[in-house]
């Protein structure tokens, strides 16, 4: 079966995914895409006292993206920025019980948008 290479926790975050859709009132937002599968994400962020305080996203993509989409969105809700940005793909990856191989890329665009995002958030006049 397609689901046996991916564990529990991917499965769980692909068909429940936490923090799923637009936010309008977003005081940032950051995208990141892989041109070679085609993938996207972007990543809306409400910040206070430089805390992530609320976090979505909406992706374009495959099952490892929308699994490690929402994981980025759990391991960011809360946390400060300084210590959000300091997310990798390897610590979304690790969340998750790991990837196959193939979708280790998935990772990196969620840590890429996070980035994204919160840069946005600090370029902000």
């Amino acid at each position: 079966m397609f689901f046996e290479s991916f564990t529990d926790t991917v499965i769980d975050h692909f068909m429940c995914p936490r923090n799923c859709g637009m936010m309008p009132d977003a005081d940032s937002e950051g995208t990141a895409g892989d041109p070679d599968c085609g993938d996207s994400l972007t990543i809306y962020l409400k910040v206070k006292n430089d805390t992530i305080t609320d976090i979505n996203f909406l992706v374009f993509g495959c099952v490892a993206a929308v699994a490690t989409s929402s994981m980025t969105t759990e391991l960011a809700k809360g946390k400060s920025l300084e210590a959000a940005y300091k997310i990798t793909d390897k610590d979304i990856t690790d969340a998750l019980g790991g990837l196959p191989e193939n979708k280790l890329h998935c990772s990196v665009l969620g840590a890429d948008a996070l980035k994204a995002a919160i840069d946005s958030y600090r370029q902000r006049p």
